[in-house]
């Protein structure tokens, strides 16, 4: 399964000249040829700063040297042309990422050191609320995470969008996990009132990090939360090691959610937690809070808002599907529904993705 932590190596072509070149040979580690290409590029006027203005995929030259780890050419970069350790990558892939931040995701502890020691921030965050800690633990890097453990960064570090340990689930991380757990990170943390370490682990399927967070105390009924890990696993097929698992941690199978005496109270909740879960981007949670809403009762705005993130998260099939229940749920006694639909397609002619919207009266 693949996991929605986005590994910032972006592929990097090279025309022999100019700008492409510059990228490739930083992302490659090639010094030589990166300083070669510098001198004939700031040649007429000699502004180093303007380098840092050539991205790809929202990233600098000092984020792809940084991502591969290659220190030698990261210390040129910044001692000898003035790269900025904390600047912030833009567009929808780097998504405010910094050299630093990236770098962790190198596996490098001298790269990682490096930016440290020449001002990297350890608690500034990137566009989804990580910091560099989340970005080591988030993509694996064990002695990374250590170091920037051993540094001070507070293990439970949150801003806004989730702790370490939850985004170390949520990629199913378990060996970082492991290392978060024994620096005594708290795995009962909810987050935004929606989800939690276990229920991420949960829904992306990590059966080894749910028994490191059970082992380390995690609240098998997330009190807090929308909904509990058993009822979500009861829901879906292929459960059947999780429910287990979960049945001999002991969850209350009496506590459905919080709100059981109401189902109408319940069913509001149950759709503003989705709802939320999309907003976050957190389209597969959001699809798996959907399917239970719609069994609370199906309306066309539901199948609609499932079908957007069954797409978001490559299952058009699904998202097919969903868009076509949208004519056929039962709205009977009810005001008509208007649903509106936005489709995001690879345009070949255009070569960039574009956003498909429409709407639909039923």
């Amino acid at each position: 399964m693949a996991a929605p932590f986005v590994y910032l190596r972006p592929t990097v072509e090279d025309d022999g000249t100019g700008e492409k070149a510059l990228m490739k040979a930083a992302h490659d580690g090639n010094l030589g040829r990166l300083k070669r290409i510098v001198k004939r590029l700031t040649k007429r006027n000699g502004d180093l700063s303007a380098l840092f203005s050539i991205n790809t995929n929202g990233c600098n030259v000092l984020h792809l040297a940084a991502c591969a780890g290659h220190l030698e050419v990261c210390r040129y970069l910044v001692e000898e042309l003035g790269g900025d350790v904390n600047a912030p990558g833009v567009g929808d892939t780097a998504l405010g990422a910094t050299p630093f931040m990236v770098s962790a995701q190198s596996g490098d502890v001298a790269t990682v050191k490096y930016f440290l020691d020449h001002g990297g921030d350890l608690v500034k965050a990137d566009d989804k609320g990580r910091t560099v800690l989340h970005h080591a633990a988030g993509i694996g890097c064990c002695k990374v995470t250590e170091f920037l453990l051993s540094k001070g960064v507070p293990v439970d570090i949150d801003c806004g969008r989730g702790t370490p340990l939850f985004w170390a689930a949520n990629n199913e991380q378990d060996k970082t996990v492991k290392i978060l757990l024994e620096h005594h990170a708290n795995p009962n943390i909810i987050i935004n009132g929606t989800t939690s370490p276990l229920m991420s682990a949960l829904v992306y399927r990590s059966l080894k990090c749910m028994k490191l967070l059970i082992k380390a105390g995690a609240d098998v009924n997330c009190n807090g939360s929308m909904l509990t890990p058993l009822l979500l696993a009861t829901m879906h097929g292929g459960y059947t090691n999780f429910i287990k698992l979960l049945l001999k941690a002991g969850p209350d199978p009496n506590i459905p959610d919080d709100e059981q005496r109401h189902l109408q109270r319940r069913k509001a909740l149950i759709k503003s937690k989705a709802d939320t879960a999309f907003k976050q981007k957190e389209y597969k949670i959001a699809t798996k809070i959907y399917d239970l809403a719609i069994a609370h009762g199906e309306s066309a705005t539901l199948y609609a808002n499932r079908s957007v993130c069954k797409l978001l998260i490559g299952d058009g099939e699904g998202a097919l599907s969903d868009a076509l229940m949208c004519e056929c749920c039962d709205l009977i006694g009810q005001k008509l529904a208007t649903v509106k639909l936005q489709l995001t397609c690879y345009s070949r002619s255009m070569n960039k993705p574009v956003m498909l919207s429409w709407t639909h009266t039923i």
